[in-house]
């Protein structure tokens, strides 16, 4: 497996791990929906002045017809329906369960891509869908009980809505994950991974604004941007989500398959459980971490 496409994998891990406690703040403070449009916002912002400083031009209009098409169908897919469900599920289940049921896009990616980009993965690599599988079933089926008289730690509830919300959010970043990768294939190599994070941030950003104009909710946008700490919160987390992170994420896919990326990204809910414990005062149980742990292991047979 090339090591810098591991490196920049992990280096997106990092990235994602601290944005979600971002957006996980400015959600609470002023809803995800209208976090979810002023990320976007921030993210082409940030895109148009890096690709002008870079290249001269704030839009890659050098790409050719069938890279836009496949690139807004993946933006979307993943940025606009995908991260609206995972905006909610972060809400409902907090960011350690939404993660970790996020994080069976890896495997889905895995099916998806030896489906139609024509992916090979080994028996061993399949064993480690199914472990990493077993993984996270166990963390999201836990049982919720009274945190006794010495851990006093908030226990989150597990609903329906709320794993409708993961699973709705997980395939929304399976199939972007490989509309991606289709779409920054060409005949001379690979596209830019910043232009392609731009391609499919415009098309999340006309989705969101034709959706907000007819469910006439701007007017939650313009209370969420008078709100400084959501919009800091926002601004820090579009930072390191959209435009490093998920920029990062398509970089990762020039030098590995579809499946094991994703895998890696999947590493997300591991990091996240120090901030849990420290900063959202949740109580994790031994079986929540050997679930994650059987996660990572499952990880490692996919990626050996």
């Amino acid at each position: 497996m090339p090591f810098t496409g591991v490196i920049i994998a992990i280096s997106t891990v990092f990235c994602w791990t601290i944005s979600v406690q971002f957006f996980e703040a400015a959600s609470k403070k002023v809803g995800p929906t209208p976090v979810n449009i002023i990320r976007i916002g921030v993210a082409l912002l940030l895109f148009s002045v890096f690709l002008l400083i870079r290249d001269g031009a704030p839009i890659p209009f050098d790409f050719p017809l069938r890279a836009w098409l496949l690139l807004s169908l993946s933006g979307i897919i993943g940025f606009f329906i995908g991260d609206i469900f995972l905006f909610k599920a972060l809400v409902e289940l907090g960011p350690r369960l939404a993660m970790l049921l996020h994080s069976l896009a890896a495997p889905t990616a895995a099916v998806i891509g030896w489906i139609f980009l024509d992916e090979k993965y080994l028996l061993h690599q399949w064993l480690g869908i199914a472990v990493t599988l077993s993984g996270v079933a166990l963390v999201i089926l836990e049982k919720n009980g009274k945190p006794t008289a010495v851990v006093k730690r908030m226990r989150r509830n597990i609903t329906m809505a709320g794993l409708l919300f993961g699973l709705l959010a997980m395939l929304g970043q399976a199939c972007g994950m490989v509309l991606s990768k289709a779409g920054m294939q060409s005949e001379s190599g690979y596209l830019d991974a910043f232009a392609a994070t731009q391609i499919r941030a415009i098309a999340a950003f006309v989705c969101f604004s034709l959706f907000f104009t007819i469910t006439h909710r701007w007017v939650s946008v313009k209370d969420a941007l008078s709100n400084r700490k959501a919009l800091l919160y926002t601004s820090l987390g579009a930072v390191l989500g959209p435009f490093l992170g998920v920029s990062l994420a398509l970089l990762a896919l020039h030098h590995l398959s579809t499946g094991v990326a994703s895998t890696i990204f999947s590493l997300v809910p591991i990091c996240i459980l120090p901030f849990s414990v420290f900063l959202h005062k949740e109580h994790v149980s031994i079986r929540a971490v050997a679930g994650a742990f059987i996660a990572i292991f499952g990880i490692f047979l996919l990626t050996s």
